[in-house]
């Protein structure tokens, strides 16, 4: 896998999100931000990730979607269970996936991060497939954008996020 000059992904499946903008300048990029999604929360393989990044997220169809059909958020990738990548946003631009942040001193993450929302929740073990397209994805981001450090959203909104979650394993990472 590699990743282009516009940031867009090699053997990715890509689906615009309208749920982004333009970065100051693609040199900025200098973290990795990991983050879990499922939706219906704890239901994994449906649509409504992929509605929720795109805005057609259809209230009616869950409770729990009355509450965030509203609003406006993307990640630049998402991993499914089964390992297939998915990208919303190229890397060039500012996706909407930090909300109010800060890393080493530095708020507003968005501003200088690529998101990657693995397809899960903080109770469930993350699958084989997707820890392996998540070392390849970070390796190509690094190599295209270097000394990129790495974190999960816990890390930079605590008390607000608890992503990856208590059963991501970093040891599983290959950094």
């Amino acid at each position: 896998m590699n990743i282009d000059e516009l940031g867009i992904a090699s053997l990715t499946r890509f689906i615009a999100s309208p749920n982004c903008d333009f970065r100051a300048q693609t040199a900025d990029i200098r973290l990795i931000v990991i983050h879990n999604i499922s939706l219906p929360p704890s239901q994994f393989g449906g649509m409504g990730i992929i509605e929720l990044f795109t805005n057609q997220l259809h209230p009616e169809q869950h409770l729990y979607y009355a509450d965030i059909a509203h609003l406006r958020v993307s990640s630049h990738f998402l991993i499914r269970r089964d390992g297939e990548l998915i990208q919303f946003v190229p890397c060039s631009k500012r996706a909407w996936h930090a909300g109010l942040s800060n890393w080493q001193g530095w708020d507003r993450c968005n501003d200088f991060s690529v998101g990657i929302e693995l397809e899960g929740d903080d109770y469930s073990a993350f699958t084989d497939a997707q820890y392996q397209q998540l070392n390849a994805l970070i390796i190509a981001l690094q190599s295209r954008y270097p000394n990129t450090a790495l974190t999960g959203h816990s890390d930079i909104a605590p008390g607000r996020k608890t992503d990856p979650g208590p059963y991501f394993d970093w040891s599983r990472l290959k950094i």
